[in-house]
């Protein structure tokens, strides 16, 4: 197997152009055509009796922030990227699970029992965080971003294709065949069951570095 060179981004912008940056320093070349596309809901936000945020993404941040100025309420992020994310939005008092929904909640159920906690998120999530956590926490859900579909075709040609998250990942045209697929998760990877892909490799763990360490090295120009 020819080891991959050109590796299509399927992520949304702008998340898409920033994991671009990172594999054109590690000497791919991107081909960035996202399957989704990220849109901010305009919903009325109420933090009365709120205690903390939950964030499980970037998008998440990103369009809490464009809702209201307050920047007042301690933060429980899933990742260091969804950390960084909120510390660059103004949020002072970030703590980063840095993991999955499942560290998230850990972190949650450990640090803020029976708090009441607002988790900005999208329509359809990848997760339950209100479930994970359980009764050690009230965790509200407010949709305020959906995730739509491009219906992009996959590029001419490459070689490894990134797959962040199940949904870009059920958005894959169906039946392509050869190329490698990264997943960040094995939930990700399970949504591409009926492709014929000539590998596949799943991130030790679900964060962006983990990804690009499970897609290898790059080949040699051509």
């Amino acid at each position: 197997m020819s080891v991959p060179r050109r590796v299509w981004v399927t992520r949304a912008r702008p998340g898409a152009d920033r994991t671009a940056e990172r594999l054109t320093a590690l000497g791919y070349i991107p081909l960035v055509v996202p399957l989704l596309e990220v849109r901010p809901l305009d919903v009325r936000l109420d933090l009365d009796g709120v205690e903390a945020l939950a964030f499980t993404s970037l998008n998440g941040v990103a369009a809490f922030a464009a809702l209201t100025p307050d920047r007042t309420l301690p933060v429980f992020a899933v990742g260091d990227a969804t950390a960084r994310a909120a510390q660059t939005a103004g949020f002072a008092a970030v703590r980063s699970a840095a993991g999955d929904l499942t560290a998230l909640a850990a972190l949650i159920r450990g640090e803020a029992p029976g708090c009441s906690i607002l988790h900005p998120a999208a329509v359809e999530p990848a997760g339950d965080l209100a479930a994970t956590v359980g009764p050690a926490a009230r965790v509200r859900v407010v949709s305020v971003y959906e995730t739509r579909d491009t219906g992009a075709a996959p590029p001419a040609l490459w070689d490894a294709v990134l797959l962040h998250s199940p949904r870009a990942a059920r958005a894959m045209p169906r039946h392509l065949a050869g190329g490698i697929a990264v997943a960040l998760s094995p939930a990700v990877a399970a949504a591409l069951s009926d492709q014929a892909f000539a590998a596949l490799h799943i991130a030790d763990a679900p964060t962006e570095t983990a990804l690009l360490t499970a897609l290898g090295k790059p080949g040699p120009a051509v």
